[in-house]
């Protein structure tokens, strides 16, 4: 049994000099720092572009004026405590506000601010909600992740969504495969939960994030194969990131290692536009061009994985390029006129979101024309 220590304090972290501490500290002021000294194993710290050390270790780049707490505009979704309801068929329970380690770049940084009040740790206003819209089939638990409950008030939330007859998907949004697999490889009770609730009819699904493949250890794996054998079906979802898996080479590595473990991906996210995440920015013309150059250098399920960005109005992907333009469709559409619109935009290099982008035609959302909120276009 593996004893993981999770670390809160950058005076904890081994490979920071105190020069570096003293730099971060307003950073980490602003944006809680978080981490495993597993995860901070992984680091190679004789590496100043370690990807997993950009994914955790604070920079003084997020202090640099870019983006939107709220990027997605996630507060209009909301329809109950702790509960979205952006799609007709998916809804989300945001259950618990704590995470394995934080992301520098989580879209949800808002979350670990000390004001915030978006999750809530009795659900029962939402299951209420989700129990009396008959079109919700699929219910996303997130945070936060999931897995940081006990396996008991996990499976109290597991259970109150199973029990209503419409919802035949429950998805849990994770990365503690990343952060730390014992937490699935030392607790038996949570295999045997999740066997007793992912029926063959009604899966339970486990949303992974990982972004790289340095993540993917042994125990990582083996945390994966112990969720399959319980029943659970696994994919995964991970945001183009800048410094971390912004190349070909390093995106198909994790795509083809992802398929062969049996967690083939699913999404690659353009990463948010997130207050404090410029450092990982993209921009859509090259994240399309390293996603279609990875697709190109894989086979069989590792090629399942869409491109797409998560913008208010919708999940928008991104399916090609000219010259002159960039195409697009609505994968997901907050409105259900939009479902699988086309979109044709000029194109434009530096642009990173919809909004920086100019529509050829009426503009494909007209509520959003009056008030486009650029996020600053890259130098």
């Amino acid at each position: 049994m593996a004893k993981v220590r999770y670390i809160n304090r950058l005076d904890q972290v081994k490979g920071l000099s105190e020069e570096t501490r003293r730099a971060l500290a307003p950073v980490v002021d602003r944006y809680k720092f978080r981490a495993t000294d597993y995860y901070l194993s992984l680091i190679d710290w004789n590496d100043p572009d370690d990807p997993i050390r950009r994914i955790v270790i604070p920079q003084v780049a997020e202090m640099e004026p870019f983006g939107d707490l709220d990027a997605s505009n996630e507060q209009g979704n909301y329809v109950a405590p702790g509960t979205q309801h952006k799609y007709s068929s998916t809804a989300v329970l945001l259950c618990n506000e704590v995470c394995g380690a934080f992301c520098r770049f989580c879209f949800r940084k808002r979350l670990f601010q000390d004001d915030n009040d978006e999750v809530v740790t009795d659900v029962s206003e939402g299951i209420k909600y989700i129990r009396r819209h008959k079109e919700i089939t699929n219910v996303l638990l997130t945070g936060g992740d999931p897995l940081l409950l006990s396996t008991r008030r996990l499976e109290n939330v597991i259970r109150s969504v199973r029990e209503i007859d419409h919802v035949k998907i429950i998805r849990i949004g994770t990365k503690m495969p990343s952060f730390n697999p014992w937490r699935i490889i030392d607790d038996p009770e949570l295999l045997t939960m999740l066997a007793r609730y992912s029926t063959p009819t009604r899966r339970i699904y486990m949303m992974t994030h990982f972004n790289v493949i340095q993540e993917l250890t042994r125990p990582a794996i083996e945390a994966m194969v112990l969720l399959k054998q319980a029943g659970v079906e696994a994919v995964n979802q991970t945001p183009l990131l800048g410094g971390v898996n912004d190349t070909p080479e390093r995106l198909a590595k994790l795509m083809q290692r992802l398929s062969y473990i049996g967690v083939p991906p699913y999404y690659i996210f353009q990463c948010r536009p997130t207050e404090g995440n410029k450092q990982f920015a993209v921009p859509l013309v090259r994240a399309h061009r390293i996603f279609r150059e990875a697709k190109r250098r894989v086979s069989g399920l590792a090629k399942r994985a869409r491109m797409v960005m998560s913008h208010e109005s919708g999940k928008v992907e991104i399916v090609g390029l000219t010259d002159s333009r960039i195409y697009m469709r609505y994968h997901r559409a907050r409105h259900a006129t939009d479902d699988e619109r086309f979109l044709i935009y000029r194109r434009d290099d530096k642009a990173y979101w919809l909004d920086d982008l100019v529509p050829i035609g009426p503009h494909p959302h007209p509520s959003y024309a009056a008030d486009r909120r650029h996020y600053g276009q890259l130098e």
